[in-house]
């Protein structure tokens, strides 16, 4: 069973999300021939103050970019 995790910033809608799952299955299903549900999906949501770009939060960054 394929495994994939996703890590994402925060704030991304379920219905961006569930898009993202059907695109990727499909892609996984095409080139190994496994069935779909066969295939895990997992999103891990990241605060924009823990996830961090050459050791500055995105927050910050993001901040920074205003």
């Amino acid at each position: 069973m394929p495994f994939v995790n996703i890590r994402i910033l925060e704030g991304h809608s379920q219905e961006r999300k569930d898009e993202m799952s059907r695109r990727i299955a499909s892609a996984i299903s095409d080139v190994t021939g496994l069935p779909k549900d066969v295939i895990w999906i997992v999103f891990d949501d990241v605060s924009r103050d823990d996830w961090s770009v050459g050791g500055v939060s995105v927050s910050t960054l993001e901040k920074q970019a205003k």
